[in-house]
């Protein structure tokens, strides 16, 4: 006490207020930030919900020739795609996708708007424009002849689409997993799938307005050599030409003329020179001038030369290119297009062709092949009569064709260099890679002369080492089983070439075609070292290849040790278009 003054020190109360009002503040700031960051969130995803649906309605109002229904989905899809990137851009957005590991959704949800608005603006509103080229309903006129100025009109559109499509595909996929939140998982995921389905419609559409134009007789008509591939008796592009036919195109109308089995096709006299690298390989084969072997090589622009060499050789005639198919595509195509009769009444669906054509036909006809020829040929004369008249369902029609090409089972080549540097870089294009990257490709060519590879299922492996290395050890293997009931069977089906081999036993060639630059360093068969029937290079892959005998109701398995590059890239292991769909297993990291 001075001065009779009483002197009293701040309380502890007093002081804590300061502390409690910056903590309160601080806590709702907090609390408001959170609750800013939370609509902002409800906001962006209601906003990608409606922009994804709105781009599924615009994407399938194109395909079926509705351009008004797709220009306002369309229209839609880019509104709410820029209110999502607005929420997914916003400051909340911005300063939670900052912080390691829990912003890790946040940012997800950002790349996925960014996507998202550019698929709406970029490739959803003005593929929009060019709805009827899209629409198989509206580019396939009546009679089925393709409007061909659509497709020539369209092209520059459809090049700008498809490559804003593909740069947002990659986007989308590039697009790393965010560190929780299964549902932000999921959006992503669906964006992925979104973005790759309209990458490749869009692709394919840009394609088809740069070749159909030419190929279907813009600048004059084009014929081609159709070949109809028998897969009971397996060769490297599917099967052996059963029958054949010239497919002629003018002014966006096809049709099919001089059907024929293969009876009708002669010996061509003078091979074709298909290079050094592949005359190694397989002029033991007589595959330039025999048409039974001519497709024994997988990559198919080998078969259109020699086919048309072939063709022109015995008649005179100049081909301007090739096309392949084979039962399994028939079938796809009859489920699109329905049943066709046969004269005598007999109704031929997707159902059964398959297994009237590769098996029944056989027990049927018996010994008498010319019969069982002119039935096949009959069959196929129907079902190119309904594809060509256009009174089936065209986008069923081509959904059907576009899966029958995807699996190898409809091939294209053009003697146009120019056509078929396009062609060659698509499925149909059905060509050996020229990419380095890992690759592995079993191919099984029939070696018993008979009809048993309706019965062969396979089930191909692929594993390698990591990438420690230049080089890594690899291993593929292939096991063929034959699941033949041989009892009954006529002798043009199951019977053999070796002498004291039990009835209805597979023989086949198996080839590996192995990565650019690889060398196989070993070849077993069922665990024992087998001598090579072939060998050599196709391309630029190694091939070397087994003699496997599979009797009945047995398997048999090859396997091919190799030293690779560690080349980076997706393991590619392309399926051969046999009946059967095979076990594929892959284990190859990726460099």
């Amino acid at each position: 006490m001075t001065n009779g003054t009483e002197t009293r020190s701040p309380s502890r109360r007093s002081k804590k207020r300061p502390v409690l009002w910056t903590i309160g503040i601080v806590v709702l700031v907090l609390v408001a930030f959170g609750v800013w960051l939370a609509f902002e969130a409800v906001s962006a995803k209601s906003s990608l919900e409606t922009t994804r649906d709105a781009a599924n309605r615009a994407k399938d109002s194109l395909l079926d020739g509705d351009v008004p229904g797709a220009q306002a989905a369309a229209a839609e899809a880019s509104s709410s795609a820029a209110d999502a990137q607005s929420a997914a851009s916003s400051l909340p957005f911005t300063v939670a996708g900052a912080i390691p590991y829990f912003g890790s959704p946040i940012a997800t949800v950002s790349e996925i708007a960014d996507v998202v608005h550019g698929l709406a603006v970029d490739v959803l509103e003005p593929a929009s424009q060019a709805g009827a080229v899209i629409s198989p309903d509206t580019i396939v006129e009546g009679g089925g002849r393709v409007n061909l100025q659509a497709l020539i009109d369209a092209e520059p559109i459809l090049a700008d689409t498809s490559a804003a499509a593909q740069d947002l595909d990659a986007r989308a996929q590039a697009i790393e997993d965010p560190a929780f939140l299964g549902v932000v998982q999921d959006a992503r995921v669906q964006l992925g799938d979104q973005t790759h389905e309209l990458s490749s419609l869009l692709t394919n559409t840009y394609t088809a307005s740069k070749l159909l134009p030419t190929m279907m007789g813009a600048n004059g008509p084009r014929s081609y050599f159709l070949a109809f591939q028998t897969n009971a008796e397996a060769r490297g592009t599917g099967g052996l030409i059963g029958g054949f036919g010239i497919l002629r195109a003018d002014d966006g109308t096809a049709r099919v003329d001089t059907l024929g089995s293969n009876r009708e096709l002669e010996f061509a006299e003078q091979p074709i020179d298909l290079g050094p690298e592949y005359n190694a390989l397989w002029g033991p084969r007589n595959t330039t001038v025999d048409f039974r072997n001519s497709n024994a090589s997988p990559n198919f622009p080998y078969a259109g030369q020699i086919w048309t060499s072939m063709w022109t050789q015995q008649t005179g005639e100049q081909l301007n290119g090739a096309i392949a198919t084979d039962p399994v595509a028939l079938s796809y195509i009859l489920d699109a297009t329905g049943p066709v009769t046969l004269a005598d009444g007999e109704v031929i669906s997707g159902d059964d062709v398959v297994e009237i054509t590769l098996s029944t036909a056989y027990a049927r006809f018996g010994e008498d092949q010319l019969a069982r020829k002119n039935y096949l040929q009959e069959i196929s004369a129907a079902v190119v009569a309904k594809m060509t008249t256009g009174v089936a369902p065209t986008r069923k029609l081509l959904d059907a064709v576009g899966r029958a090409g995807s699996e190898g089972r409809i091939s294209i080549w053009s003697a146009d260099p120019a056509e078929q540097d396009i062609l060659a870089t698509t499925k149909v294009g059905h060509t050996l890679t020229v990419d380095p990257a890992p690759y592995a490709n079993v191919i099984v060519n029939n070696a018993g002369g008979n009809k048993l590879d309706y019965y062969l299922t396979r089930d191909i492996t692929y594993t390698a080492e990591s990438c420690t290395g230049d080089v890594r050890k690899s291993t593929v293997t292939a096991t063929l089983t034959n699941n033949v009931d041989a009892n009954g069977l006529t002798q043009y089906v199951a019977s053999t070439f070796q002498p004291g081999v039990e009835y209805g036993t597979n023989e086949s060639i198996v080839y590996l075609y192995g990565t650019e630059g690889a060398k196989i360093t070993s070849m077993s068969v069922d665990g024992v070292n087998a001598f090579a029937v072939q060998g050599g290079t196709e391309l630029g892959h190694p091939v070397k290849a087994a003699y496997l005998t599979v009797p009945p109701g047995k398997s048999s398995t090859v396997t091919w040790e190799l030293e690779e590059p560690s080349v980076p890239g997706e393991a590619v292991v392309p399926v051969q278009p046999l009946v059967d769909t095979p076990t594929v297993e892959v284990d190859v990291p990726q460099c």
